[in-house]
């Protein structure tokens, strides 16, 4: 869910719809509602995909907290 929220952020920062952004990275912008909403995991290519389409480097996306157990 952290990156799903982070896409999120960033993506409404940027102020894009999932449709926009969808149509710029070729992503369908129900994949990015899942990936914000649902917790789904992108595929790297996906991954790439949004955050060029966005004009940043993908680890931003990456760049946010979560809990980790070992």
């Amino acid at each position: 869910m952290a990156f799903g929220e982070n896409l999120r952020k960033v993506r409404t920062a940027k102020k894009l719809s999932r449709e926009t952004l969808g149509a710029m990275a070729g992503v369908e912008p129900k994949q990015i509602y899942l990936i914000e909403v649902k917790g789904q995991s992108p595929t790297v290519a996906t991954l790439v995909a949004l955050a060029l389409a966005m004009k940043l480097h993908p680890k931003k996306l990456l760049d946010f907290e979560f809990e980790f157990e070992e």
